[in-house]
């Protein structure tokens, strides 16, 4: 497997012959952005790879549409040249066109010719506290499996603050690479409430999930992330060695193997 973190959630995973594109952001920064109900964030830093550069996708992941962070407008525009979209539900009634999938849902990716058919299950996630859906919207993870492989080849957390059914599922699969989502957002308007894992949060998670390699993303770029990249690195450094160890943080716009 092959990974390059464009910035943000944007990761190119490359894998049996697939090109999978996670939650595409591709604008320049300085533009602010409204997550609706008062609250916005601003983009600090741009992609490590232009969209034009990114090559050919035959998937993109995408965790949820309706935040500027996770889909922005040059990411929309990538989303036709995708081969599919997968994303949740109402996501995909908005877009048109996608492949929409509940929290234990699952869609097969058909193979071919030098690559096996992808599994791709919808996994839970909670985009802030408790009865904050209506604000934050639908958001899932993605379990992707090769052909009929038990064990998941890359669990991608999504959005989420770390809670029960999240826990459940990180006690409950074999995880070969995971993507988790960091940051800690929180916006003034809403005080101390948090969107997002933590860096601590995140070390906890990875401690139960126990993967073999897990990529932190999505934790820096933003002007919403309070916790961000001190946060992680404070994070790790109080870590058990045996959570250290499973960590691997990318070089934004490098092609790294994690086979």
């Amino acid at each position: 497997m092959i990974l390059t973190h464009i910035g943000g959630p944007t990761v190119l995973i490359e894998v049996d012959g697939w090109r999978l594109l996670t939650d595409p952001t591709f604008d320049p920064p300085g533009e602010r952005y409204s997550f609706g109900w008062g609250s916005s964030s601003v983009k600090l830093t741009g992609p490590a790879v232009a969209p034009e550069d990114v090559g050919p996708v035959d998937a993109v992941l995408l965790t949820h549409d309706h935040h500027g962070d996770n889909l922005d407008v040059a990411g929309r525009a990538l989303l036709p040249s995708a081969g599919t979209v997968v994303t949740t539900v109402s996501g995909s009634r908005r877009l048109g066109g996608a492949v929409g999938l509940a929290a234990g849902a699952t869609t097969v990716l058909p193979g071919g010719p030098g690559r096996p058919s992808l599994s791709v299950t919808a996994t839970p996630a909670r985009h802030g506290p408790p009865l904050s859906h209506p604000i934050v919207g639908d958001v899932v993870g993605f379990a992707v499996r090769l052909a009929d492989a038990s064990a998941v080849a890359l669990w991608i957390t999504g959005d989420t603050v770390l809670f029960g059914p999240l826990r459940q599922v990180a006690s409950s699969l074999a995880v070969d690479v995971a993507l988790v989502h960091v940051g800690g957002v929180r916006f003034g308007i809403t005080g101390p409430v948090r969107y997002t894992m933590t860096g601590r949060e995140a070390v906890s998670l990875i401690g139960t999930l126990r993967p073999r390699i897990a990529v932190p993303v999505h934790y820096e770029g933003w002007s919403h992330f309070a916790d961000g990249p001190a946060g992680l690195d404070a994070a790790l450094a109080a870590a058990p060695g045996d959570v250290r160890s499973r960590v691997r943080r990318l070089e934004l716009g490098t092609a790294t193997s994690v086979a």
